[in-house]
């Protein structure tokens, strides 16, 4: 039976779908434009990605607070707009001759940064928006939107880019946040935002609230250090897998798009049936399950070799990998909306965001290291041996069992608002 979300979810939805699958569009185009256009180097390029992400998690960490204390829906349609001015004035720079490295490194800066406060901000108000009993049903829904933009983005880009260029190419993802912001634009009622003292500053203290609170419950600290450390271990890995397979295995483009293409489709048949598991067998039983799993299916990598077997043996794994977590994300986003007040879960889901970025950057580094000075298949292995250890820190179903901040009676004691601030 569909479960019905209303109008103002739909819309939300609609927003979050249109930026994803410009965002998966414009997969790549980047170190594409830092390659063919301005011939960076393989460095610079590396460079442009981990830079990125590193500076945004860290401005990230004090936009929490920010953002906490403002109505949700126009933080969010002012990052859309944010991103929409920086990732347009790429082509802008492009056609008038003034583009350069500096800037693309800027606007991965900045374009990275308002991504997280949107998201923190969007899940704050997620969580006003939608009735508890129906927030995995809601997550679900996003998860499965990702991993379709994920199958379908980067093979549609890459056609793109291959007819229009890449620069062109970034234009369509700027567009994709301009409808974004009149999607959220046109959510009606509500919104809200937690109360602060006019004549208290921002201090120190504020930003490390995140933290706080997410390391003060048992339950959402196993699953912060778990979910921060498998993004991590599989995300170090990225570049190394992209370069063993084009590089020194010579996979052809078409091929390496399918081999991630393919898998995709994966997280969202997994992201469908993650609701309709939880129901039948559990939450917590699906979560150490699809846990387990995820973590378990990535030392398969380890066994990669040239030619189709290879290719093969990275969509069968990729495959799993992708599926596992299309079930698990949607029931651990969901235990972290329940178990985070509403007036500290942008704070929350910000600190979680940034922090993660932060841990991938470095890993990325540093797995890039262990790879030059053994190879990219014993790196690829080392993350897969580690990854077998991370599901012991998922919550037990003790610690899930832990009276949650309830929602109940939030919205009396959080400042709401009739309308909005943009000419509802």
């Amino acid at each position: 039976m569909r479960v019905e979300l209303g109008r103002g979810f739909g819309w939300l939805w609609s927003a979050y779908a249109v930026s994803t699958y410009g965002t998966w569009l414009a997969f790549g185009a980047f170190p594409l434009i830092a390659v063919q256009v301005l011939h960076s180097s393989a460095f610079a390029v590396s460079l442009l990605e981990a830079a990125g992400l590193a500076v945004a998690a860290i401005v990230a960490f004090s936009l929490g607070p920010w953002v906490e204390h403002r109505a949700k829906r126009p933080v969010m349609i002012a990052m859309d707009l944010i991103r929409f001015v920086a990732v347009a004035s790429i082509p802008i720079a492009y056609v008038l001759g003034l583009l350069s490295y500096g800037q693309l490194l800027v606007v991965s800066v900045i374009s990275g940064t308002a991504s997280i406060a949107f998201s923190a901000a969007s899940g704050a108000y997620l969580k006003y928006l939608v009735r508890g009993d129906h927030l995995l049903v809601a997550n679900g829904r996003f998860e499965g939107t990702s991993w379709a933009a994920t199958a379908a983005g980067p093979p549609l880009g890459g056609a793109l880019i291959g007819v229009l260029g890449p620069v062109i190419t970034v234009m369509a993802d700027a567009l994709s946040y301009l409808l974004s912001a009149l999607g959220v634009l046109r959510i009606r009622g509500g919104d809200i935002a937690a109360p602060r003292d006019r004549a208290t500053r921002l201090r120190v203290g504020d930003l490390l609230g995140g933290w706080r609170f997410i390391l003060s419950d048992r339950a959402l600290r196993r699953l912060f250090l778990n979910s921060i450390l498998v993004g991590g271990l599989i995300m170090a890995t990225a570049p190394l897998l992209s370069v063993l397979l084009l590089g020194q295995y010579h996979l052809p483009a078409w091929q390496y798009g399918l081999a991630f293409g393919i898998p995709a489709l994966g997280g969202f048949v997994g992201a469908r049936l993650s609701a309709r598991l939880v129901t039948r067998y559990g939450r917590h039983r699906v979560m150490i399950v699809s846990g387990w799993l995820r973590s378990l299916f990535p030392l398969g990598l380890a066994f990669v070799q040239p030619g189709i077997p290879g290719l093969l043996t990275v969509i069968i794994v990729e495959g799993l990998l992708i599926t596992c977590m299309g079930i698990f994300n949607p029931i651990y986003a969901t235990e972290r909306l329940r178990r985070t007040p509403v007036d500290r879960t942008a704070q929350v889901l910000s600190t979680w965001s940034a922090t993660s970025k932060l841990l991938q950057a470095a890993l990325m580094v540093v797995w890039g290291l262990l790879a030059t000075l053994t190879s990219p298949i014993a790196a690829i292995t080392m993350s897969g041996v580690l990854l077998l250890a991370t599901p012991l820190l998922l919550p037990k179903r003790t610690h899930l069992s832990t009276p949650e901040h309830a929602a109940q009676g939030q919205r009396a004691e959080l400042p709401q608002t009739t309308g909005s601030s943009h000419g509802e």
